[in-house]
């Protein structure tokens, strides 16, 4: 096998299996638990970005202060593009967005199959959605070029770097399709946006392949942003619903789950690593 055909099986592997391991576990969750199960995605997201992403853009960066920079800059960018699904999709006097959500109301509505762009508005608009469709697309093509470069080094570092890679994406694609649903997409049309996000990693793969000088500089810069989008999301999208049920049953129960995520993808990482 060539390194283009290697780079290429390798990448719709990555995107594939990954996807639909998550889909297999989530797709079990019902749609009534999907408030609940948040918490763990809101784990999954955090710790991806403070064990895997941040570490890895710092150890990339020639200059410390651009990298944090440009997480900063990311954070900005996401709040704006989040401004903007808002003004798409409410109107000015008569928008659920400048009211409280209601939890209940929300798994109800998934209950009764309601999984039109309506239901989104039921939900979140959407917004939490977008936003971590647009960081794991960012993430999927970094990854893409991270398992090109390899490749083109050895081909054995390729099949590990894929292999670390694949590990890696199971526990967050599970919670990017649980924050899909929370958002009130089918779990049809989800598990198609997560596949569809996946191809990043492919065209990534492809693209650093011929233009592998090219690709490694945008790297430095894509990873803070994917970063800055998870981030987001989980901060200032997911967390915040948690705060609806304040009972200590309640808390509990999202701070066990948010430490269940985090130890997921510490967990994955060792054992992805050797350590």
């Amino acid at each position: 096998m060539t390194t283009l055909t290697w780079i290429f099986a390798a990448t719709i592997a990555g995107g594939i299996i990954s996807v639909l391991g998550a889909w297999m576990v989530a797709s079990r969750v019902s749609a009534a638990q999907v408030s609940v199960l948040i918490s763990y995605a809101v784990g999954a997201l955090l710790g991806a970005v403070f064990i895997e992403l941040l570490p890895h853009a710092f150890n990339r960066s020639d200059n410390l202060q651009v990298t944090a920079a440009t997480i900063l800059g990311g954070l900005l960018l996401f709040f704006i593009l989040e401004k903007l699904v808002l003004w798409r999709h409410c109107h000015i006097e008569d928008c659920e967005a400048h009211d409280p959500h209601d939890p209940h109301a929300q798994a109800h509505n998934g209950q009764n199959g309601l999984h039109n762009h309506a239901t989104a508005n039921h939900h979140d608009h959407g917004r939490s959605g977008m936003m971590i469709l647009i960081g794991d697309t960012f993430h999927n093509f970094v990854d893409g070029v991270l398992i090109a470069a390899a490749f083109m080094a050895d081909t054995q570092l390729g099949i590990v770097t894929a292999v670390a890679i694949i590990a890696h994406e199971v526990p967050q694609e599970i919670g990017d399709f649980l924050i899909l649903l929370h958002s009130g997409y089918s779990r049809r049309y989800a598990f198609a946006l997560n596949l569809l996000s996946s191809a990043a990693m492919v065209v990534g793969g492809v693209l650093a392949y011929f233009a592998l000088q090219t690709m490694e500089q945008w790297v430095s810069t894509l990873i803070p942003l994917a970063a800055a989008s998870m981030l987001y999301v989980a901060v200032a999208d997911l967390i915040p619903g948690l705060h609806r049920r304040p009972e200590l049953a309640a808390t509990v129960q999202q701070v066990t789950l948010i430490a269940l995520g985090i130890a997921t993808i510490w967990l994955v990482g060792a054992i992805a690593h050797g350590h």
